[in-house]
């Protein structure tokens, strides 16, 4: 006997299951349908809460199921240091990646020394961005199900179009956790370009620039459609530039100006007050051409600061600079125009996406370098999203006149001699895609080769992005040069890299998915789907607890060895309080719960980092001394 499902939200019949878009933002995220009777995409607004969810993640102080969204977004003045915002930004990143970042945050990053995830503090918890992430995809998930009354399981995120594997990879094992079998990651500007229909005619040549400025992420895209395949001719941006650094302008700028107290610095709510004052501000100058608010410190004392909108102008303009230099080199790359040419007749449209684009400065930047009016008719805040459910929808098999194709954002490579990069899949290689290079051994009767796999666009690997690497064994022992080794690589369409080494003489092969360093493996992200429905919460903690029993153990190593260097520098108190710590790190080791150790580490960390710094300057000064500059 068959069964039939109905649809309660569209009361129409339903064969399969919805699959939907997921727009996963910095300061906003959205779920979107195409809606089966109307063919039309749509933002979820679930209970008239409005279709945009903030990407904000509160834990409250009783220790019950993290709040997302429009609830959690009101705790960032009141409860800031257990309130996460712009979690995105920390995707597949390490601490050294964040460098001064990290302490704009309103909360704890914590830095463990190491090029491993950065990890997120909360009182004792601590929590990784993928697990942050999943969160507020499950509260996404949770909306579309509700507003449309049947299970939501299948979806298409997209990601910024500069998006690394490490990135993507972590978006994709969000979803994962959050129940959600991902089906396609798509470049944003590809979906913005569906959004605004363009490509949906088989018989439409065109060619549009995308400009998507969002509130921490910036990027564009040049793409060419033709007979409904979508070609991205090129794609530049910045991971680290968006509306939050307008908000910081602005921040800096009152700080400066106004002279405010060096609370609104060190004290988390009072840092928060200024962070959202700044951000009304940015929205308010977008229609008017004065702003004025007061802004209360500790003791009750008030301070008026004002901005004006030329001043905005002023302090946001070489960040707009910055957008249009990535602008300039994606034409570049495309090889849309000579040096006789005008671009403006070789673009049919520009379109902009991202909340950020309705900033005035923008658009007029915008519209005068690319030489004609930006398009922003659509709703910039929802653009994304409704194409991601177009591309859900093609997934899904109800367009089959659409063909989509991404580029690769940055070069793949691996490690030769000295060294250097030797690329395999240059920078805005079409994907997905198949590419390799042959290699042989350098030392006599080697049998072992170690094939290191970066992302880059540096001549020296140590300049670029490490995702990976693996040995190839067996190889037969020969004089250096004879053994030949393919080397390939294979790009699928998610932007997820696969590699595979055979030495040919021998036939011995070794076949890799390159998981960049900073995501989970899918075996990973299995065991916690699985633990969501069992007991997550233990299998989870015995694999964070190793990786903090190691990083534990490598801190000690590095404390003792410091301590014993440079015992003449240091006092006795901060001999006794190091010791001392030093033993809470080595009493948490024996103990089966990972939030403790990473606790004292934490702990030592602060504790010894200002004797490091100390001790760096005496060493500067002795090998200073005496010396002459000539």
């Amino acid at each position: 006997m068959a069964t039939v499902a109905i649809n309660l939200a569209t009361g129409t019949f339903q064969q399969e299951e919805i699959i939907v878009g997921i727009d996963l933002g910095t300061t906003n995220s959205l779920v979107a349908y195409v809606h089966p009777d109307s063919r039309q995409p749509l933002a979820i607004n679930d209970q008239g809460r409005g279709s945009i969810v903030p990407s904000v993640v509160h834990f409250p102080a009783d220790g019950h199921d993290p709040v997302v969204g429009n609830e959690a977004r009101e705790f960032l003045l009141t409860d800031p240091q257990r309130t996460i915002y712009s979690v995105k930004r920390l995707l597949g990143k390490s601490y050294r990646d964040l460098g001064q970042h990290a302490s704009q945050l309103g909360y704890k990053v914590i830095d463990d020394n190491s090029e491993g995830l950065v990890k997120i503090r909360v009182e004792d918890r601590f929590y990784s961005p993928i697990e942050l992430s999943a969160d507020i995809l499950k509260e996404l998930r949770a909306r579309a199900e509700h507003a449309l009354k049947t299970p939501v399981n299948r979806a298409v995120i997209t990601v910024p179009a500069y998006f690394n594997d490490s990135q993507r990879q972590a978006t994709r094992d969000a979803g994962r956790l959050a129940g959600l079998e991902v089906l396609r990651i798509v470049n944003e500007p590809t979906a913005a370009a569906l959004a605004y229909g363009i490509g949906l005619d088989p018989s439409e040549e065109k060619t549009v620039a995308v400009y998507d400025l969002g509130g921490g992420t910036f990027d564009v895209s040049i793409l060419r459609i033709q007979q409904g395949i979508f070609e991205v001719l090129s794609t530049n941006g910045d991971t680290y530039l968006g509306g939050d650094d307008f908000d910081r302008a602005v921040v800096d700028h009152w700080t400066a100006t106004f002279g405010l107290p060096e609370a609104f610095h060190t004290n988390p709510q009072l840092q928060q007050q200024l962070r959202l004052a700044a951000e009304m501000a940015k929205r308010y100058l977008s229609q008017h051409d004065d702003f004025t608010t007061q802004l209360t410190d500790a003791a009750g004392q008030n301070t008026t600061v004002t901005l004006t909108r030329a001043q905005f102008n002023a302090l946001i303009g070489p960040l707009v600079d910055r957008t249009i230099t990535a602008c300039r080199q994606a034409v570049a790359d495309a090889k849309l125009i000579t040096d006789s040419e005008q671009l403006a007749t070789k673009l049919d449209a520009v379109l902009l996406v991202g909340g950020s684009t309705r900033v005035p400065l923008v658009y007029d930047a915008v519209s005068e370098f690319f030489g004609q009016p930006a398009n922003n008719s659509l709703n910039p805040d929802e653009v994304v999203a409704l194409g991601a459910a177009i591309q859900a929808d093609i997934l899904a098999g109800n367009r089959r006149d659409v063909l989509l194709l991404d580029v690769t954002p940055l070069t793949l490579g691996i490690e030769t001699l000295g060294g250097l990069l030797d690329p395999i899949i240059p920078r805005n290689s079409k994907i997905p895609t198949k590419a390799g290079r042959q290699y042989t051994t350098s030392v006599d009767g080697q049998v072992n080769l170690k094939i290191a796999v970066y992302q880059g666009e540096r001549d020296l690997v140590s300049q670029n992005r490490k995702l990976g690497e693996f040995v190839l064994s067996g190889i037969p022992a020969m004089p250096a040069g004879l053994p030949k080794v393919d080397v390939n690589f294979l790009l699928n369409a998610d932007g997820i890299l696969k590699v595979e080494a055979i030495e040919l003489r021998s036939n011995t092969r070794q076949q890799v998915e390159i998981k960049p360093q900073y995501g989970l493996t899918d075996e990973q992200v299995e065991q916690m789907l699985m633990d969501s429905l069992v007991n997550a919460k233990e299998d989870v903690a015995a694999r964070l607890l190793i990786e903090a029993r190691t990083a534990a153990e490598q801190l000690l190593y590095q404390v003792t060895n410091f301590t014993r260097k440079n015992r003449q520098h240091l006092t006795k108190q901060e001999l006794t309080a190091t010791e001392a710590q030093v033993e809470q790190v080595r009493t948490a080791l024996t103990g089966t719960e990972r939030d403790p150790i990473l606790k004292a580490m934490d702990e030592l960390d602060e504790l010894t980092r200002p004797y490091a710094e100390r001790v760096m300057n005496i060493s500067i000064q002795q090998a200073m001394a005496g010396k002459k500059i000539e």
